[in-house]
């Protein structure tokens, strides 16, 4: 949202206040002076004038009062003809004090009368600026006393009130006048400021524009010139400027593109954070790997989104490690391990301004390393239980044994049969090499899957009667012929085993259901027993090499724990799948799906 200055705070109106102001400042000085000396000079100009005039008529009047005659009339002619516009009243007194003449109109009873202005010889001759008692206006009140021609004797006083107020307003009259033209001025000058201020900041204006465009992504219109003025440079200079952003913009925008192509085909998850580990960046790999959102991650400090200690802090993550291992685990309870390995940030100056975490996912690696371990744990078990069953018996005859009739054979047979394990569990890991290396060759033909699993059906039936085994083995086949092409030997391998657990684990009494089906692609092979079952967490491991459900009971019937692995690696061989469905206490169903293609049988000898 575009904000709106005030006029009043723009710097068009700053500009004009500031010019206004200097104005006024200084017109007011320059005036306060000038009506100040204009006064002091017009004020002392007055005084000096009448003082003057004063004493000229004082030396006229000395003349005529010196006279023998006893005649006013010259004085009086004197006196009138003194009096001007600036002058209010002369009154002239002899040497004993008697009025000899006077201007007032008013006052010309008071001729031959004593005088009331004060005696004669208090005469201060030193001009008085006061206010009229009568009027209240400023008048110069100048006394002077009048010789004799010969200048030794004193024959009177003469005195003057001159009209000071018209002075004054004559200098308030000019001050009005200065005041006015002042205004005038004033007026001018801020008519003028405010086109100098706008055509100062029509320009910056105009850069305030730009600049907004820039920050929107518009290069595309330059600031226009005025002039070669310090303005005019600014904006060549800003022209410049966007020029120059645009091609930094454009070169940071390639850069970008490049850098989200590159995180996004990475195969590796990439998390980087600010100098506070807040993530800043994560590409689509590591938000995959992580189970978050973009929206997720960016609200979260690097260690909360690893899943890492809340006890651990960022600052620990930076100092003390280069790279770890992470476990996550999801709603379904499955372990992901990710190696982290983490870089920092800095700038030339060595300021950490950063994390970046590179997340590999290494659950094979792990997996594969952690049952590598197994596996050498569990053949080196499974090899060491025959063995040392076998030392046993060995040393047994060696003590001795060997000659009493009755235990030599038990104790040979034991370490023929616990031998034989030994070579059954050789053979196996021989074969899984085998398929792990991809050096399984299969034999493959085209043969009858309803013939070949009732014969394995048949052949355990005929086992279990010979051992007085008492279980049912239950028939549920399509009533089609179904031809595949397999290895038969293979085939029959995996049915052993499962069949073989079965009825290990199945109750004495219990039935077995041995199920054929066929689907549009798939044939679907089941063997169902009525056993403990599989607990639900490890049916995701019972096809793993020397897994068992139940250790001590599979071990005391003769199991190696591999036929499942095998028989999963054999279907995988054939293109099919094998899985597991179980519930604990009721029994496990296997099932295998073979491709398939259906085919009549006059079709098969074309």
């Amino acid at each position: 949202m575009e904000k709106k200055i005030n006029f009043f705070q723009s710097v068009h109106f700053k500009i004009a206040l500031v010019f206004v102001l200097l104005l006024l400042v200084s017109v007011e000085i320059i005036g306060a002076i000038f009506i100040r000396e204009l006064e002091q000079t017009t004020i002392t100009n007055f005084k000096t004038n009448v003082d003057v005039q004063v004493e000229q008529l004082a030396a006229n009047l000395s003349s005529e009062l010196s006279s023998e005659e006893d005649d006013d009339v010259n004085l009086k002619r004197l006196v009138n003809d003194f009096v001007q516009n600036d002058i209010l009243e002369v009154r002239v007194i002899d040497e004993k004090g008697i009025v000899r003449a006077t201007s007032e109109i008013t006052d010309q009873n008071d001729v031959g009368k004593k005088n009331d202005y004060g005696s004669l010889t208090n005469v201060n001759e030193q001009g008085i600026e006061q206010k009229d008692a009568v009027t209240g206006k400023r008048v110069y009140r100048k006394n002077q006393q009048i010789y004799s021609p010969s200048g030794t004797t004193v024959m009177g006083a003469v005195y003057v009130k001159s009209d000071l107020e018209a002075k004054y307003k004559e200098i308030s009259n000019i001050t009005l006048i200065f005041f006015t033209a002042s205004m005038i001025a004033m007026g001018i000058s801020v008519t003028i400021a405010i086109l100098v201020a706008r055509g100062i900041t029509k320009p910056i204006g105009e850069m305030q524009q730009q600049a907004k465009r820039i920050a929107n992504g518009d290069y595309s219109v330059k600031v226009d010139v005025y002039g070669r003025d310090e303005l005019g440079l600014l904006g060549e200079t800003f022209n410049e400027l966007s020029d120059h952003v645009k091609e930094a913009h454009e070169t940071l925008e390639s850069e970008r593109h490049r850098l989200d192509g590159v995180l996004s085909h990475m195969t590796d998850g990439v998390v980087a954070t600010d100098r506070r580990g807040k993530v800043i960046i994560i590409n689509e790999m590591a938000q995959l790997l992580l189970d978050t959102t973009p929206e997720e991650a960016l609200t979260k400090n690097i260690v909360d989104l690893l899943g890492i200690d809340p006890s651990y802090t960022f600052r620990q993550l930076v100092e003390e490690e280069n790279e770890r291992l992470i476990d996550i685990i999801d709603d379904k309870d499955e372990h992901t391990i990710l190696n982290a390995d983490f870089a920092m940030i800095r700038r030339e100056s060595g300021f950490i301004s950063g994390l970046v975490c590179v997340l590999h996912d290494v659950t094979d690696q792990e997996k594969s390393e952690r049952e590598r371990r197994e596996f050498v744990s569990n053949v080196s078990h499974e090899l060491r239980t025959p063995l040392t069953s076998m030392r046993s018996y060995l040393e047994a005859l060696s003590d001795g044994a060997w000659q009493s009739k009755e235990l030599a054979p038990k104790f040979i047979n034991v370490s023929l049969e616990e031998t034989d394990r030994m070579i059954r569990m050789i053979t196996d890991l021989l074969e899984l090499s085998r398929m792990d290396n991809k050096k399984l060759v299969l034999q493959k033909e085209l043969i009858n899957l309803n013939e070949m699993f009732r014969f394995v059906i048949e052949r355990f039936e005929m086992m279990m009667m010979s051992q007085n085994l008492n279980y049912t083995i239950k028939r549920e086949f399509t009533g089609r012929t179904i031809w595949v092409e397999a290895d038969s030997d293979k085939l029959i391998q995996v049915f052993d085993n499962i069949m073989n657990n079965a009825i290990k684990y199945s109750p004495d009494g219990g039935q077995i259901t041995c199920s054929l089906l066929e689907t549009h692609n798939n044939v679907i092979i089941s063997i169902s027993d009525q056993g403990m079952g599989i607990p639900r967490r490890d049916l995701r491991r019972v096809f793993d090499r020397f897994f068992r459900v139940d250790k001590a009971r599979s071990r005391a019937m003769g199991g190696s724990g591999l036929g499942l692995a095998i028989s999963k690696e054999v279907i995988q061989s054939h293109g099919g799948t094998i899985w597991v469905e179980s519930e604990e206490g009721k029994g496990s169903t296997f099932f295998i799906s073979l491709p398939y293609v259906p085919m009549e049988e006059e079709d098969l000898w074309d």
